[in-house]
């Protein structure tokens, strides 16, 4: 008898906002290589041949970045994207009735979409297992667990009895979506899919997993997906402004005032110094320049402070998962001399980005009276910096 093809569903759950990952975004949007970790979870989970499709749960107010995420990645395997809810539980849930509405599932699996590496060589076997009570891919602990209260052990497990649980996690789909509404209905709220299966009397099964297949969670967890990816740590920006000089304007550099018969031209307090070094910092995050985020039509950067969106700048680098760990930035004029500001041009640009003691160092030369520069018209800088992930 030939055996029949069941139709496999996914719900890959990306709700949550991470605050153990300790990131001004949720984890999920955090990089890993060229790719965030949802996207990298859902392209590795879309491989598996027998997927009929995807519902991505995100959170309420990243739903358009989280379609625009998977449209610009290519994710084809994407039918809808759903708000998930305060917990794990209630996001699987709405994943769930999402799939209801498309009527023909047989089968679901439900993963974490902060699991970029799932075991795609052990689904077919997951399947076969979870017919007809559900299976999971967990791992045997190779450690001993011991159970403790106020710093005290109260317990120790027998470790051959105790497995890990990750996901993906299978079940047929009327079965699970039952035991989402019974856990509902009694207020029940477990740690994972297999835990609502389980309070309904059924006995899921195991199918032993790979190491490979790690939940990020905290920034040490960020490292080793990067480390396995073969991600570079290191990322290297440069930036590059000029401004025209004229009178009557206030000649700011680095933060500081000097005293000159001419200042710098621009929207803001065209502190050309500062601007270089916000772009390198950008550009070293792949965040495009300063003109994208502070443009020069925006009225509200009238004037405005450049060491203050040097401080901004530097939030938005944070944001993207990256650190900025050294500044060094070259200021190109024929006058004024600047050598006596520069230990505080370092200080001001230095405490912008969160760095320490001449975390930014700044040179200064002249052109030998060569080009705009050597002409007096006006003063340019460039910047190089040096970017970690985080």
């Amino acid at each position: 008898m030939a055996q029949v093809e069941l139709k496999t569903y996914a719900v890959v759950t990306a709700g949550g906002v991470g605050k153990r990952m300790g990131s001004a975004v949720a984890k999920q949007f955090l990089s890993i290589g060229s790719r965030s970790i949802l996207s990298r979870s859902i392209e590795n989970l879309s491989r598996w041949p027998a997927l009929s499709g995807i519902v991505v749960t995100a959170p309420a107010d990243s739903l358009e970045e989280t379609r625009k995420l998977i449209e610009k990645d290519g994710l084809t395997k994407v039918l809808r994207v759903v708000a998930g809810g305060v917990e794990r539980q209630s996001s699987v849930m709405n994943g769930l009735m999402a799939l209801f509405e498309a009527g023909d599932a047989d089968m679901v699996l439900i993963h974490d979409g902060v699991r970029p590496f799932p075991p795609i060589e052990k689904l077919d076997e997951l399947i076969a297992a979870a017919v007809p009570q559900g299976a999971i891919i967990a791992l045997p602990s190779t450690d001993t667990v011991k159970i403790c209260r106020d710093g005290k052990i109260e317990k120790t497990f027998e470790r051959q009895k105790v497995w890990l649980a990750q996901t993906p996690q299978a079940f047929p789909y009327g079965l699970i979506l039952k035991a989402h509404k019974l856990a509902e209905e009694r207020g029940f709220l477990g740690t994972d899919d297999s835990s609502l299966a389980e309070a309904m009397g059924l006995c899921p099964r195991v199918v032993e997993g790979t190491r490979s297949n790690i939940k990020i969670t905290t920034p040490e967890d960020l490292k080793l997906a990067r480390s396995a990816l073969d991600a570079p740590a290191l990322s290297i920006g440069h930036g590059y402004d000029a401004h025209r000089l004229v009178e009557g304007r206030d000649l700011i550099l680095g933060g500081v005032k000097i005293d000159h018969a001419k200042g710098l031209l621009g929207h803001s307090d065209a502190d050309v110094l500062a601007h270089a070094v916000a772009d390198a910092c950008l550009g070293g995050a792949g965040l495009g320049d300063i003109g994208r985020h502070f443009p020069d039509t925006d009225g509200k950067y009238k004037n405005a402070d450049s060491i203050e969106l040097l401080r901004k700048v530097g939030a938005l680098v944070r944001a993207s998962g990256m650190r900025v760990m050294r500044v060094d930035a070259t200021l190109i004029a024929q006058k004024p001399k600047v050598a006596p500001f520069i230990a505080r041009m370092e200080q001001n640009l230095s405490a912008a980005l969160g760095l320490g003691e001449r975390g930014v160092t700044v040179k200064a030369t002249t052109t030998e009276k060569m080009g705009f520069e050597g002409r007096e018209e006006g003063i340019s800088a460039h910047a190089v910096a040096l970017l970690e992930s985080i």
